[in-house]
């Protein structure tokens, strides 16, 4: 991981100044500076409306003394937004020609607020330690293609994270906040719920990005609460959720007969966890799928 530090921290509680949000015109200049082409590959559409950018820090509920980590900054617009209200933002970005750019952009916009930003060239997805002060919140336009594995590896890593707030693809962001038993519950749904109250947040038009995204998206919010267990516990939870999903028209009985090692012994393990052998993974909750695991030991 390449870490690039551009600058020292504010001082906790400074009084933020305004900055100057990028418009579709500022974007479209920026990419053309820096000759960018956004690709499906990286999930790359940039949100080009000041309105929204400040409505997503204002519905993350960050203030002045918080450190917010942004996955993805891209060009810098909700980057700038985030600079305006929190004490630091880290912003990881895996795109070195994006990265390279950002400081420019805030120096510029947010002459004030050079200081308050640390900029990570890496892969979110590798990030096992962040520059600055203890990162508090996660605030971020996830790329799409990688949204769910990213914010469950920075939740897992990142244990200070006490908020979230992501946007993501429309689909992505129901299956986060499905409840056990509905029709888009699943595999992200469990694995979030380990950690944090989920809920949706609202939605974001189309028409705010450039490009034009073919999907719509949403706002997911994320709030940190006690975890069912440890980490070994979460680790033979989520296998137990993977078997569980990995054919979720099978009953758990015959679902977790490979862990278990039969459909006797995975019987067994779910009745001493008071769970019915004939349910299936979309009807339990998390704390079920733990108990479960504890079980099978």
């Amino acid at each position: 991981m390449v870490l690039r530090r551009e600058g020292r921290c504010a001082l906790s509680g400074t009084p933020p100044t305004p900055v100057s949000l990028l418009g579709a015109a500022d974007v479209r200049r920026i990419a053309d500076a820096v000759g960018l082409r956004p690709t499906k590959q990286r999930g790359q559409n940039f949100v080009v409306d000041g309105n929204t950018v400040r409505r997503i820090v204002r519905d993350s509920g960050i203030g002045p003394d918080d450190v917010v980590v942004e996955v993805g900054p891209g060009l810098g617009s909700l980057t700038l937004a985030l600079l305006e209200v929190a004490r630091h933002v880290v912003a990881v970005e895996v795109d070195p020609v994006l990265a390279q750019r950002l400081p420019t952009t805030v120096a510029e916009q947010a002459p004030g607020h050079v200081e308050r930003l640390d900029l990570v060239l890496a892969d979110a997805m590798r990030v096992e330690e962040l520059p600055g002060p203890t990162p508090t919140a996660l605030v971020a336009n996830l790329p799409y293609n990688v949204s769910v594995p990213v914010l469950l590896h920075l939740l897992e890593r990142f244990e200070t994270l006490a908020s979230v707030l992501v946007m993501v693809q429309a689909e992505v962001a129901h299956r986060l906040a499905a409840p056990p038993g509905s029709r888009t519950y699943g595999v992200p749904s469990v694995k979030a719920a380990w950690y944090c109250d989920v809920a949706l947040a609202g939605t974001v038009g189309r028409q705010v990005f450039w490009p034009v995204p073919n999907v719509d998206s949403a706002l997911v919010s994320l709030r940190r609460r006690g975890t069912p267990g440890d980490d070994d516990l979460r680790r033979a939870t989520f296998r137990v959720v993977d078997a569980a999903f990995a054919q979720r028209r099978k009953t758990l009985r015959a679902a977790l007969s490979g862990l278990a090692g039969s459909g006797a012994a995975a019987e067994v393990a779910l009745r001493a966890a008071d769970v019915d052998p004939q349910a299936r993974g979309e009807q339990l909750d998390v704390v079920a799928f733990a108990r479960i695991a504890a079980a099978l030991g």
